[in-house]
């Protein structure tokens, strides 16, 4: 049996070709350096992560501030590509919808429509003013070459540069979007990548490990996107229960990758204890 001990991209992807059938992985991981939760938590509670991804309304000025005091990046959550039904700038964009995401009950953004980047760019600013250090940037996997927003791919590259270039200052993750990044690494800090590990079913609402090729695949994918694009990368993994849990820091304890493993719905900190 090989043991792999890897620290550096560039050894992993010397060796991986070898570990396409069978991955052998060791030396488990931190905890968690990354919570992403969006909804109401205690601020105090909320302490050591390099990033915690929060939804802004949830949360007032005065939490913000406690929460930056114990955590070194905090960001808002916004999608850029769809609106949901709840959302406060949702009877602004109802009429400039393009269709619906039955999954999650939102709908697709027109970034066509030159006012509906009028509307997110006021949203952004409201967000930040109450002290975030950036936006978590969500739904960018939609304008890829299979997303339904792909003839918008332009659009949206232009509004991540209008973004950074108004706040230069700020943190930027993308949500996914692989094949975007040689067009918005100049303006993203870091790209997070969900359910590489996992595969959960919205069908009929399973968690679930990828299965091993799917895994490898995705992950080499990953690595030589960051390794050649300087990007650095998060992960989302989703578990139920202890078991899967354990077996997702095992798959991911190959990787240098900051990760975050909680429930689909990312309302609460779960607590995998059985």
């Amino acid at each position: 049996m090989i043991i792999i001990i890897m620290r550096r991209f560039n050894l992993f992807l010397w060796l991986l070709p070898s570990l396409l059938s069978t991955p052998v992985f060791s030396n488990p991981v931190n905890k968690s350096t990354v919570l992403v939760c969006y909804g109401k938590l205690d601020p105090a509670k909320i302490k050591g992560y390099n990033y915690v991804i929060l939804e802004e309304k949830n949360f007032k000025t005065e939490d913000i501030k406690q929460i930056k005091k114990n955590n070194k990046n905090v960001l808002a959550y916004i999608s850029l590509g769809e609106v949901n039904s709840n959302a406060i700038h949702y009877k602004l964009l109802k009429n400039r919808t393009l269709g619906k995401n039955n999954n999650w009950d939102s709908y697709y953004l027109n970034l066509k429509d030159k006012s509906t980047s009028v509307v997110l760019m006021s949203l952004i600013k409201k967000v930040l003013d109450k002290g975030f250090d950036g936006l978590f940037l969500d739904n960018i996997d939609n304008f890829s070459s299979f997303g339904p927003q792909f003839a918008q791919r332009n659009e949206l590259v232009s509004l991540i540069q209008r973004i950074k270039k108004e706040y230069p200052n700020h943190v930027l993750v993308q949500n996914s979007g692989l094949e975007l990044i040689p067009d918005t690494k100049n303006f993203i800090e870091s790209v997070l990548f969900e359910s590489v590990a996992t595969d959960f079913s919205f069908t009929d609402n399973t968690y679930k490990l990828r299965e091993n090729n799917d895994f490898t695949i995705r992950l080499k994918n990953i690595i030589e996107a960051s390794s050649k694009y300087k990007i650095p990368v998060l992960l989302i993994e989703y578990a139920d229960n202890k078991l899967l849990y354990d077996q997702i820091v095992k798959r991911l304890s190959s990787t240098n990758f900051e990760y975050f493993i909680g429930k689909i719905d990312l309302q609460s900190v779960p607590n995998f204890t059985k």
